[in-house]
């Protein structure tokens, strides 16, 4: 399991690095392709930056930290910096849909890959805490 979601946050990398590339190029990109999809709109708002910090910077180094948690199977805190990373997520979804009302392909795309580590990470905390709770004799 943990193979498979650092291979998910290495995919989360790539498509912030994507992203971040668009926040820094004024060129068209292949990912504007109309007026409600359009990743250089979104890359360029206001909201595209915490602290002067781009937030596809912030997303490369939240999926390079959760690799490195899941690869050293650190199961409670990947699920918890999973959920971080989802509500950071999610919050941008929310300004895309409500004040930008422009989409973002590689934020879509995103979103669905930290949703999966949610999903994944959760799964395989659960199933660490049932195997204790069955060599614990069930207690």
């Amino acid at each position: 399991m943990r193979y498979l979601i650092a291979i998910l946050a290495l995919a989360g990398v790539v498509v912030s690095a994507l992203a971040l590339h668009v926040h820094y190029c004024v060129d068209t990109q292949p990912c504007s392709i109309n007026e409600k999809w359009d990743c250089g709109i979104v890359n360029h708002s206001d909201f595209a930056e915490v602290a002067h910090i781009p937030v596809a910077a912030i997303g490369i180094a939240g999926y390079l930290v959760l690799a490195g948690l899941a690869l050293a199977r650190q199961r409670a805190l990947l699920f918890l910096a999973a959920l971080v990373g989802l509500g950071f997520a999610l919050r941008l979804t929310f300004i895309e849909e409500f004040a930008l009302q422009v989409w973002c392909l590689y934020c879509v795309i995103s979103q669905t890959v930290i949703a999966l580590i949610v999903l994944l990470s959760g799964g395989w905390l659960g199933k660490e805490y049932l195997e204790l709770k069955r060599a614990g004799g069930g207690a």
